[in-house]
């Protein structure tokens, strides 16, 4: 099966190649037939795995607008899934979903839902560990408001995690979104929040594994005024 690379990840890959190509012909070369060496070579497979599985691009859409459903944005663990009351933006309740990547996860993020995008900023901040509830508000994030047509609007946040130094969005206010396409893309273990109307209806539990442009996290509810 043929594997795509996302553009994030192409450098660094050549980068880690490298070293490991130095290193495991270095042990051959003075270690020959050794436990080390062979201790060195499986640890090296291992580590080129698993950077692959987290610079991977899911070649994965949706057909059609979808209005009204809530794709997950990224590959994970559903770890929360509660009513909080969200001051920022919408000043009321909401239903916070956050989605934890761990090393071994894609890290490619996408658009949640089809609409607008009426609000973006990023906010520089703390690097706590992406699964404590702290992280979704004093860590490293941006804020990404969608406007969708007729199921009012929400609210999704990319979250750097301990180790992740580097947040990067392909969308900008005024773009008109459509679901599955590509959002970003987070270095290293991370977190991503949606922020849903409090009658939506959630189509996923705590601890559930989810694949981005494949589960649906939730459906919304007609809003008359296309607001929440």
């Amino acid at each position: 099966m043929k594997i795509h690379i996302h553009n994030e990840g192409k450098k660094p890959l050549i980068r880690v190649l490298t070293v490991l190509l130095l290193v495991n012909a270095v042990t051959f070369t003075l270690l020959t037939e050794t436990l080390f060496t062979v201790v060195v070579l499986a640890c090296s497979i291992l580590l080129l795995v698993t950077t692959l599985n987290f610079y991977k691009k899911p070649e994965r859409t949706y057909k059609g607008d979808l209005h009204g459903l809530v794709n997950a944005p990224t590959d994970g663990r559903v770890v929360v899934i509660e009513k909080v009351f969200e001051k920022e933006f919408f000043h009321d309740e909401r239903i916070k979903i956050s989605i934890f990547m761990s090393l071994f996860n894609a890290h490619s993020n996408w658009v949640p839902v089809s609409g607008r995008l009426i609000h973006f900023s990023h906010v520089e901040g703390n690097f706590h560990a992406a699964y404590l509830p702290k992280s979704s508000h004093e860590n490293e994030h941006t804020n990404i408001l969608i406007e969708t047509p007729g199921h009012g609007v929400i609210l999704t946040k990319q979250i750097a995690g301990a180790m992740a130094r580097r947040i990067v969005t392909y969308v900008h206010e005024g773009d008109e979104l459509h679901i599955g396409s590509p959002l970003g893309f987070i270095k290293l273990g991370s977190r991503m929040d949606i922020f849903l109307p409090p009658d939506s209806e959630i189509l996923v539990e705590p601890g559930e594994e989810v694949r981005a442009n494949i589960t649906f996290l939730a459906r919304l509810n007609k809003q008359d005024n296309g607001q929440s």
